[in-house]
């Protein structure tokens, strides 16, 4: 089955919104089977909004629709889709008073008048409670033809798709599809593919895709099957083909645990406190790893060391270590890794000291020069990197970087210098 999503809003045209809904759903259909060969962004206007329609009811079978189903003149996608499909628009009495109730419950005790159009309903439409907003989602079907119409909100739609939505369509898609993720770290896309490249080549039935992040790659190895059992089984020797290959690379299998979470987990495992210094990335490092529920239990503090000052205040890292060999370099970055941990009575210290630019930079030491440094057990590992882009980029590489050392010398138990 084919599937479109069609994005309403002028705003999204003009750049004030990014548009991760069409991001969302695309995934969403994904992971569902469905194809996806256009994706729409349409203004509030009539005409351009119902040539969109037709255009994309032409060559779909599902349209989705995220957007224009607020109260105000200018939300016009319930009113031109059902005009479009030909269904007159009825006041559905069980949304009304769901409105009703919405208000009578919020800060906003008064509704106004125009609040009512959102309890005009297409007829014949299935209508979906949104329990996070007023507008009810809507599922129109119509000479084999299905319209499903969202609220714009992400707060709203996610909700509202995943617990009702994608119910609907797993039902309207004869098969099951299933998909396993395989996260690595240490690799780059083109490094993976060469690697799996045998198992690309020849596949059918799993599929596996790979997706480049910022220091990481992720492979989803999906299946299509009769029945979600089926598919696990066809998955999982894939999966175990993927994690002999790539070792240790692999630190997640799940689709929802980030590289912080998995350090997290890693650490509860063995039972290790953490700390971190950090100098050209600020205090990002730190932010990754609380931003994990439960990183109280192994994150102890955080230091920003950003100055030479600060370095040899907070760190004890020697004034001869700066002077001779500079704040960027292993030298200060080992010593600023055996200070933090000192300083913190952790386990393990991670630091990151480097050039992100854009100023700074010289023939020896160019802007993307960085090194980090983790001690564990009275030993340091340091590395080094040249990493590219902009100053945010460096900045969030180092970071990847950073987790994954910290990650590896939990997993091998001891420092080893790389520099």
């Amino acid at each position: 089955m084919i599937a479109e999503v069609i994005s309403v809003g002028t705003e999204l045209l003009l750049g004030n919104i990014v548009n991760t809904n069409a991001q969302f759903l695309a995934e969403k259909c994904a992971l569902l089977g469905l194809s996806m060969y256009h994706q729409t962004v349409v203004g509030d206007n009539p005409e351009r909004l119902s040539q969109c329609i037709r255009t994309a009811l032409d060559r779909a079978d599902i349209v989705i629709f995220t957007g224009g189903l607020g109260p105000t003149e200018d939300d016009l996608t319930k009113e031109v889709c059902a005009q479009v499909m030909g269904l007159p628009l009825k006041e559905d009495p069980h949304t009304r008073a769901r409105i009703q109730e919405y208000f009578q419950n919020s800060i906003y005790k008064k509704i106004t008048e125009n609040n009512w159009k959102q309890a005009m309903v297409p007829e014949g439409a299935r209508v979906l409670d949104n329990h996070n907003g007023t507008a009810p989602g809507l599922i129109l079907e119509k000479d084999g033809k299905t319209a499903i119409l969202l609220p714009g909100p992400p707060g709203e739609l996610y909700p509202l798709f995943n617990q009702q939505v994608y119910p609907y369509l797993q039902e309207l898609c004869p098969e099951k599809i299933l998909s396993r993720m395989v996260k690595i770290c240490g690799c780059g896309e083109s490094m993976v593919e060469e690697q799996i490249l045998d198992l690309i080549d020849t596949q059918t039935n799993p599929t596996i895709a790979t997706y480049a992040k910022t220091g990481e790659v992720h492979l989803r190895v999906t299946a299509k099957a009769a029945s979600t059992e089926a598919a696990e089984q066809m998955i999982k020797p894939v999966v175990k083909e993927l994690k002999k290959r790539f070792g240790s690379k692999v630190y997640s299998v799940k689709e929802e645990e980030t590289l912080e979470m998995a350090v997290v987990r890693l650490l509860k495992k063995h039972e290790l406190t953490v700390t971190t210094a950090e100098s050209c990335t600020g205090g990002l490092l730190a932010g990754r790893i609380v931003n994990v529920p439960g990183a109280s239990q192994v994150f102890r503090e955080g230091f920003i060391t950003y100055s030479n000052k600060a370095k040899r205040k907070v760190l004890d890292v020697s004034k001869s270590t700066l002077k001779k060999y500079g704040a960027v370099s292993k030298e200060t970055a080992r010593e600023m890794a055996a200070g933090g941990a000192f300083a913190a009575d952790a386990d393990i210290c991670i630091a990151i000291t480097g050039l992100a630019g854009p100023d700074g930079g010289t023939e020896e030491k160019p802007v993307g020069l960085v090194y980090m440094a983790c001690y564990m057990d009275g030993n340091v590992t340091v590395e080094k990197y040249q990493f590219k882009g902009n100053r945010n980029k460096i900045r969030e590489q180092s970071v990847v970087k950073a987790l994954d050392l910290l990650r590896r010398t939990v997993l091998e138990g001891k420092g080893k210098d790389k520099a």
